[in-house]
């Protein structure tokens, strides 16, 4: 979810900020058979559509703005001490467009970018539905592609769009009771509207409603059916968590996404497994992510105990897929654990839980797996705590040589009341890939300027405004210390992204540490490319080809690739450097040659300025959270992606605007938008946006 990276799960406390709005004044493979079936129930229906609710304005009762959901406030093991060299990558800085990193061949696909527009960003986020929304970051990115629709949906909002970028849902703006004038938020819909939800925080009461995370989403061309899927926490609501928490899934009723959706819902609290008595239930379905095959929607989950700090595996679940698209009110399910199924093949007996395991996307209908009586595939990585010990923290290096294929096959029999599916994998060598160090952007580690408004309004003890001299005063009701500094981005952990079943091959990436031509430790990107196979009634894989993309003085994060049916690949990822703001990026990709040149789909226009950037938001140390997924999607020849990146530069004078006593700007503050209601780039608390694109390899 927006917030777990490794299985220590600790409280934030929700965080009061003063002034926000004027009116706030006044190797052997295993093998296992499924579990028990179960299902998934039809709940109701709902559509891409604001529900009820009370705008914000000056009646509210609360200025919260953080979800007391569970995180991890820690920052995670250290960054791999040693050196992974790539010596194929240049050192050159190219142009703005494109920036040459390998020396060596390209890949025999060289992508062009089409369509490009800014998405979803966090303005949309809290102003939606009323403004009853929380801040939130990082964006958690998913998208899908079908019958002339673009869907993006983040946490926690989604919208649709034509292949122009323009949203083509109803205009949902609400009139602001401070102003009187509408909030644009670009037609964005909050996801607990969409999941038939009540508003995220009723900031008329202060009453929450279910906390939602984690978006995932997919088209299947087979189905002509849009399915999107979130993890769900039940909230009370003083916003305390009950620890039950349920995957949802909506399911287009036509191939139209502005129409109606079916809601089906299954709960995960108890699924995960006591490893050494010391991973007791119940537990959170963290980190839910989806793949299909020709018979089933697969949801996969990390399961962490709520009450411990461990791992209790990684849990699949398996769907009928004919029944999900048909509306059936109960819809057969399968559910497997993980825990102790993959084998160590340096000490022979012993096994290691599945984390983070991925399940394949296909594009088109001519590309699933149909041996074995229908077969999905998965991928997974195993250097991270959570795959290497039964609690979280006991040690490692965090490193690893070895990437882990799964087959679940029989999927055929999701048809029947009665699924007999059977779980295999396989471990392959494949090159070292460890924990990357953080991300930097220019002005890291300096004390913020006007160009980051938030870390310098918390520094700030000589503005007036009209709360008094000092801009802290904006944000805290008590003085913090002013000795923020710029962040470093938050690169990911080593858990596989996402995983795509094309052309007979698996596709997977992961973060790892890399050393671009021997120099300077960065964060970069381990790319894996395998052969499976079940047609003998069991599962090989042999590692067709794998490598690594990074860039001497960049950083490259959270990679998804997608891949079309001929076998032509392109990878998304955020970058950030030096000289970098964080931008959005992409490659090509194939299995011949590997990755191709870094290109630019968004360059980034100001440093990262949210609010995990700040101690005096979040604690000491802060953890700049980005991420925590890119997505990729396959339409045709083409492949749409989207990443994080900050779309906009707002300056110290803007982002205060009317609160430092301007006669102009927002009666919001931070929005730097140029007069009430008008749509912002930012919010007082961040400035992430959403980059969407269309490239055709």
């Amino acid at each position: 979810m927006a917030g777990s990276r490794r299985s220590r799960i600790v409280r934030i406390s929700t965080i009061s900020v003063p002034i926000l709005a004027l009116a706030a004044l006044g190797l052997p493979a295993t093998q296992a058979q499924a579990g028990a079936a179960a299902s998934a129930r039809l709940i109701g229906t709902s559509a891409a559509a604001t529900g009820a609710f009370t705008p914000s304005g000056s009646n509210d009762a609360t200025q919260v703005e953080f979800p007391g959901e569970p995180d991890d406030a820690e920052g995670g093991p250290a960054p791999y001490p040693g050196t992974i060299t790539d010596r194929s990558l240049s050192g050159g800085h190219g142009s703005s467009h494109s920036i040459s990193a390998r020396s060596g061949p390209k890949a025999k696909s060289n992508p062009q970018l089409g369509t490009s527009f800014e998405g979803l960003n966090l303005f949309q986020q809290r102003y939606a539905r009323g403004g009853n929304q929380f801040t939130v970051e990082p964006p958690d990115q998913a998208l899908c592609v079908g019958n002339g629709y673009v869907l993006e949906a983040v946490n926690d909002v989604l919208n649709v769009f034509d292949k122009q970028g323009n949203s083509v849902l109803p205009d949902n703006t609400a009139t602001n009771v401070v102003s009187g004038h509408p909030t644009d938020v670009n037609h964005a819909v909050d996801l607990n509207s969409f999941f038939g939800y009540a508003p995220a925080i009723n900031r008329a009461t202060g009453v929450r409603a279910q906390n939602i995370t984690d978006p995932v989403c997919l088209y299947d061309a087979a189905t002509q059916r849009f399915f999107v899927a979130v993890l769900t926490l039940e909230s009370r609501p003083n916003g305390s968590l009950t620890q039950q928490n349920h995957i949802d899934i909506a399911v287009s009723r036509t191939a139209d996404p502005r129409g109606s959706w079916n809601i089906f819902t299954f709960d995960v609290t108890n699924d995960g497994t006591n490893t050494g008595g010391v991973n007791p239930g119940p537990y959170l379905g963290d980190y839910p992510h989806i793949g299909a095959d020709a018979n089933g929607i697969y949801i996969t989950t990390n399961a962490y105990p709520w009450n411990a700090n461990g791992f209790a595996g990684a849990q699949i679940y398996a769907l009928s897929k004919a029944q999900l698209a048909a509306g059936a009110q109960n819809v057969t399910m399968a559910h497997l654990d993980t825990s102790g199924r993959v084998p160590v093949p340096s000490d022979a007996g012993s096994t290691q839980p599945g984390f983070t395991v991925w399940p394949a996307q296909s594009p088109g209908t001519g590309s699933f797996e149909t041996a074995a009586g229908g077969t999905e595939y998965f991928m997974s990585s195993n250097a991270a705590d959570e795959a290497t010990h039964p609690v979280a923290g006991t040690g490692g290096d965090y490193t690893s040589s070895q990437v882990v294929v799964w087959a679940l096959t029989n999927t055929s029999s999701l048809n029947t009341s009665s699924p007999a599916l059977s779980l295999s994998n396989r471990v392959l060598a494949s090159e070292l890939y460890a924990i990357p160090p953080r991300a930097k952007q220019p002005g890291a580690g300096t004390a913020p300027t006007i160009a980051t408004p938030q870390g310098h309004c918390i520094n700030d003890t000589t503005t007036p405004t009209i709360a008094g001299v000092g801009c802290w005063r904006l944000l805290f009701n008590g003085e913090p210390a002013h000795d923020e500094v710029v962040s470093t981005p938050d690169s990911n952990d080593t858990r596989m992204q996402q995983v795509m079943y094309a052309n007979g091959k698996l596709w997977g990436a992961l973060d790892t540490a890399i050393n671009p031509d021997g120099g300077a430790q960065r964060a970069g990107i381990a790319w894996f490319i395998v052969k499976p196979s079940v047609s003998g009634g069991s599962l090989s894989a042999t590692m067709a080809m794998n490598g690594y993309l990074g860039h001497a003085g960049m950083d490259l994060t959270y990679p998804a690739i997608g891949v079309t049916p001929s076998g032509r690949g392109v990878m998304a990822f955020s970058y950030t450097g030096d000289t970098a703001y964080p931008s959005s990026g992409y490659t090509a990709i194939d299995a011949l040659v590997g990755t191709g040149p870094v290109s630019t789909a968004a360059a980034g226009m100001a440093a990262d300025d949210g609010f995990t950037s700040y101690k005096a938001q979040i604690g000491n140390p802060p953890r700049t959270r980005w991420g925590d997924y890119s997505a990729a999607a396959v339409d045709g020849n083409s492949v749409w992606i989207a990443s994080e990146y900050v779309a906009h530069a707002c300056d110290y004078a803007t982002w205060g605007g009317r609160f430092f006593g301007a006669s102009t700007g927002d009666n919001k503050l931070g929005t730097c938008a140029p007069s009430p209601g008008a749509a912002g780039p930012r919010t007082a608390l961040g400035n992430w946006s959403t980059r969407v694109s269309q490239v055709t390899p």
